[in-house]
């Protein structure tokens, strides 16, 4: 009937207008009582459809009596009901008044759809004039669990009015946070709500006043205030940081976030990001003048021996610039570009809950490619020292550009062939203080070339891969390098070469086998495997050293086909891995009870090509033994390991030991101890311990047994409701390679369903702690024989 068509959506407002403030994360509502501020109504059916479906639903009334006179006035009385798709209202009297269209509904009125409850005393309006009144009214928001309620609700046409309304997510008996406000206007056209003597209470003391204050009540983004962040560190003094939002356009916007530091002056932070088809971008840029860090701490730099170039600036700032556009199905375009004032910017500004900075700070451009049997690119990029400890001299070759492609295809059943072609210029910063004015990190031009064919030989329980590969490298170096290079009054060879075959073949056996263990179901396999490798010696002593380093020794170091990184070092090899894998498969869930694997290389012959001249062979003989292991005493508690030892010198290589237990639904309990002869010996113990379902301890504990140093400490304490989380952490850390160290507290107030004022150092002792969010489990770092990176990233050693 008619009374129903604009009656049903009116309580609507209320729930945009109190949750506008709400993030999107997802939240923990598990401490929360069963039972919500308003229970569910025993005589409301299931929502059915969403709010886009009501126009199209037909809508259906009735009550226990009908009277009144037809096109006049209409009297339901009794248990009166009226559903139209996911919408629900109920009352125990409803009066229609068909010549001035209004309606009054009173006795327990009572509303629902998909997205929220209402219940008020009393609903009056005026179907012709648009306006609707609910008195008295409380609400529960069913997915958000925000609950309220206000004095008076007003809604004519597109505007609105809540008189005495309330916002929460806490429930009725544990009110921990509500915010009220006086009176809220609301315009669902332009998507705003204004309120007026607006407070927000933590418990019964009121800790934030506003007058007046805007704010979005839909998804359409709005310029406006963020959540600010506040901190302590001894570097800094007190923090405080006010992201300020600015919605400039559809596919653009801007957020301003001024920030104070008692000790050090003002600084001002800018993103922007931009939206276009098929890619995005966001420009970082913080601009920090006369920071009176560099100034209170020259005369400790001068000290030091800084030299002038790596201390601080005055004036400092950083820019980032991180974007990519698609170009079409194939290609795309990334890039990843960053620069900072002076080597010591990144780690001055670091005083949260993560390592420090890195050496270098990189920055990056390109085009790639993507297709079935191939990917390539064209790209280059660039580094800026942010170490202030070491001399730009050290810093990586630059790659000016870099093209490269890999292809790989099977024709037929049994043949694989194959290229990997890569071209790089590599550059390198000038000093101008160098003595003659020569450059001390000359570069020059490589190409490297690599066709392969594989002819696969594979059965249901084994497999042969006989591979041959033709490498080929060509440069064209600058002739300084060329003049480095030459040995013993050579002539400079500025276009030196290198071309060989490398021959291998990689087979293994599977043998399994159904077992008992401790009255379990197993799947128990025996996985031999052997990896011969053949690759013939060339003299590369007249070769550079752009991108090359020798890889640490590792599991995967096994079935390599080069102990180098990059491609200005090819190895020489005659060797003969071989290797032994074991592992129990619990049959009735997949779980990987115990897996166990031991591998050696026998070198046939001295592996002759080093990286620098001079520098010893690998000698014939047999390789360190490479063991690894992990086993899960139960569902909870989990064992791992990995050694390695020489039995030319019969001493360990590596150790490394950890162990996580798992604590009820939440806790963890992570130890690692880590030994690598002659580089470092560490233990690093991590926690988060719940005293009780609400109060809960987090620690971390690494520590350098070598330098007797702790490298990182962080000990804190977290709280949690139902509706209200507080952590606050403190942290002791060495922020730099030369040991200093830093220290910092931070405090962090969580509103759930509103936002949280603080730094985030949840999402902080989410990478401290493995298993902080039982989620990242599966993101458990690789073990100390698992290594194989390329570590060009990493700071050049000097010759």
């Amino acid at each position: 009937m008619r009374p129903a068509l604009r009656l049903l959506p009116l309580p609507l407002c209320i729930a945009l207008s109190l949750n506008a403030l709400a993030e999107e994360r997802p939240e923990d509502w598990r401490l929360c009582p069963l039972e919500d501020a308003v229970p569910e109504f025993p005589d409301a059916p299931p929502p059915v459809g969403s709010a886009g479906d009501r126009q199209d639903q037909p809508t259906d009334i009735d009550g226990d009596q009908l009277a009144g006179v037809y096109d006049q006035v209409t009297n339901f009385e009794g248990n009166v009901t009226l559903r139209r798709g996911d919408q629900f209202l109920a009352t125990d009297n409803l009066t229609y008044d068909a010549e001035t269209s209004t309606y009054v509904a009173d006795g327990s009125v009572r509303y629902q759809d998909s997205g929220m409850r209402i219940v008020a005393d009393r609903l009056t309006g005026d179907q012709e004039a648009d306006s609707h009144n609910m008195e008295n009214v409380r609400y529960q928001l069913i997915e958000r669990r925000g609950n309220g309620g206000a004095e008076r609700a007003e809604l004519a046409g597109e505007q609105g009015v809540l008189t005495g309304s309330t916002y929460s997510t806490c429930p009725p008996s544990q009110r921990w946070w509500e915010l009220r406000a006086g009176r809220i206007d609301v315009d669902l056209e332009e998507g705003f709500g204004t309120a007026r003597n607006a407070t927000l209470r933590v418990g019964k003391v009121p800790v934030l006043y506003m007058p007046w204050f805007k704010f979005p009540i839909d998804d359409r983004r709005k310029t406006g205030l963020l959540y600010p962040a506040i901190g302590y560190s001894s570097r800094n003094g007190f923090d405080y940081r006010q992201p300020i939002y600015l919605n400039l356009a559809p596919h653009y916007d801007m957020t301003l976030e001024p920030r104070i530091m008692t000790r050090r002056g003002y600084l001002l932070g800018t993103e922007f990001r931009y939206l276009t088809e098929g890619g995005n971008g966001t420009f970082d840029v913080e601009y920090l003048p006369s920071d009176r860090l560099a100034r209170d701490g020259r005369e400790e730099e001068i000290e030091l021996g800084i030299p002038e170039e790596n201390r601080r600036k005055d004036d400092r700032g950083l820019f980032r610039y991180s974007g990519r556009q698609r170009i079409n199905r194939t290609w795309q375009a990334r890039a990843s570009l960053s620069w900072i004032s002076d080597p010591r910017y990144i780690e001055d500004q670091s005083s949260s809950l993560i390592t420090g900075s890195s050496s270098t700070l990189n920055s990056n451009a390109g085009i790639y490619g993507r297709g079935r049997y191939w990917d390539g690119g064209l790209m280059a990029d660039y580094r800026m020292l942010s170490d202030y400890t070491l001399a730009e001299t050290r810093l990586p070759f630059y790659r000016l550009p870099r093209a490269f492609v890999n292809w790989e295809r099977p024709f037929g059943r049994w043949v694989v062939a194959g290229l990997s072609a890569d071209a790089t210029r590599f550059g390198h910063i000038a000093d101008p203080a160098t003595p003659g004015g020569r450059d001390p990190r000359p570069g020059g031009s490589r190409v490297d070339l690599k066709p392969f064919v594989s002819v696969p030989v594979e059965g249901d329980a084994w497999y042969v891969r006989p591979t041959l590969a033709w490498r080929y490298t060509a440069y064209r170096l600058d002739d300084q390098l060329a003049e480095n290079l030459a040995t013993g009054g050579a002539e400079p060879d500025p276009s030196p070469t290198r071309s060989l075959p490398i021959a291998s073949v990689d087979a293994g056996l599977f043998f399994d086998r159904e077992t008992l263990f401790r009255g379990d179901s197993y799947l128990h396999t025996l996985e031999p495997r052997l990896f011969y490798l053949n690759t013939p010696y060339r003299d590369q002593t007249n070769l550079p050293l752009f991108d090359t380093r020798a890889m640490t020794f590792s599991w995967g170091q096994l079935f390599r086909d080069n102990r180098f990184s990059g491609g200005d070092r090819q190895a020489d090899a005659n060797q003969l891995t071989v290797a032994l894998t074991t592992r129990l498969i619990r049959e009735s869930d997949g779980l990987e009870k115990l897996s166990a694997s031991i591998g050696q290389i026998r070198y046939f012959d001295d592996s002759r090509v080093t990286l620098k001249p001079g520098a010893d062979p690998l000698e014939a003989g047999k390789s360190s033994w490479v063991a690894q292991a992990n086993y899960a005493i139960n569902d909870r508690w989990t064992l791992g390991a990995a050694y390695q030892w020489d039995p030319k010198i019969r001493r360990d290589d590596l150790v490394s030991l950890r162990t996580r237990y798992l604590i009820g639904d939440d806790g963890i309990v992570n130890f690692n101890y880590r030994y690598r002869r002659e580089q470092l010996e560490q233990v690093d113990f991590s926690f988060l311990y719940p005293l009780n379902p609400s109060w809960s301890l987090v620690g971390r504990y690494y520590y350098s047994l070598r330098d007797s140093k702790v490298l990182e400490g962080i000990a804190g304490v977290q709280w949690d409701s139902c509706c209200l989380a507080v952590r606050l952490v403190g942290r002791h850390y060495v922020r730099n390679r030369i040991g200093e160290t830093n220290n910092a507290i931070q405090l962090e107030v969580e509103l759930k369903g509103l936002g949280s004022a603080g730094p985030d150092t949840e999402g902080r002792l989410r990478r401290a702690i493995l298993g902080y969010y039982r989620d990242d489990l599966y993101l458990v770092p690789p073990s100390e024989l698992d290594g194989d990176t390329d570590d060009d990233h990493m700071i050049d050693p000097l010759p």
